[in-house]
């Protein structure tokens, strides 16, 4: 039997603060690719590594990185979002990191493994009840709610 929850809130609240610090992750990282790398130079550094496809491959790992940071800060298309950006770590991993071991600090897969990880604890967790998600689900949900009680027939 599972020990009862010492506070409901506790759970959301650790959500928000996982989505807090992870967004601000990738959007730093996708802010350094768009802004200081620049598209034609990370597009070369990809060409290097043997990334297919190096110009498509920049951008969407610039635009992965930075729309989905946001998205997880605000909570909001998370199962989009931490789907697109576990995608974006697993190229990091295959094309970057695979052949360096586990530990980072010999270019290893760790810190790109744990990314992803916490990208699909969100994608298939969702980003609790702090998030812009549960907002607008509870808000269709009540709609959905309130037209099936209004189409019930009336009985008698």
């Amino acid at each position: 039997m599972l020990p009862a929850r010492r506070h409901p809130l506790l759970p959301d609240a650790g959500l928000l603060i996982g989505r807090l610090a992870l967004g601000a992750i990738f959007i730093a990282h996708g802010w350094q690719k768009l802004h200081d790398t620049g598209h034609a130079a990370l597009a070369a550094q990809f060409d290097g590594l043997g990334i297919p496809m190096p110009g498509p491959s920049a951008y969407f790992g610039t635009w992965v990185e930075l729309a989905g940071g946001a998205a997880l800060v605000v909570g909001v298309l998370l199962p989009v979002a931490g789907v697109l950006i576990a995608v974006d770590m697993a190229g990091a991993f295959w094309f970057v990191h695979k052949d360096h071991g586990l530990f980072s600090e010999k270019g290893g897969y760790e810190y790109v493994l744990m990314l992803g990880a916490a990208a699909l604890l969100f994608a298939l967790a969702g980003g609790g009840r702090f998030s812009l998600d549960a907002l607008l689900w509870r808000r269709l949900t009540r709609r959905t709610e309130t037209g099936a009680a209004d189409r019930q027939p009336a009985h008698a």
